[in-house]
């Protein structure tokens, strides 16, 4: 299993956009939803890079590998 890899909350949005999420909320925390899979998913926005732990939360939730992570 490779190494979480760090990324800013920005790329991560981004990323999540590309997997099919869109938001749904902007305030705060945004949330993302994908309609297919039903998931609603918030972001957290803070200053810096995401946690490696949050990042690791967000990754099981919307049932993505590391390695298909790294490949968006």
């Amino acid at each position: 299993m490779p190494k979480l890899p760090i990324v800013s909350y920005d790329l991560l949005r981004k990323k999540i956009k590309k997997l099919g999420y869109f938001e749904i909320r902007t305030s705060k925390h945004p949330i993302y939803y994908h309609p297919i899979k039903g998931i609603t998913l918030p972001i957290p926005h803070h200053k810096g890079d995401v946690p490696k732990g949050t990042l690791r939360a967000i990754l099981i939730e919307i049932e993505v590998r590391v390695e298909e992570f790294i490949e968006l």
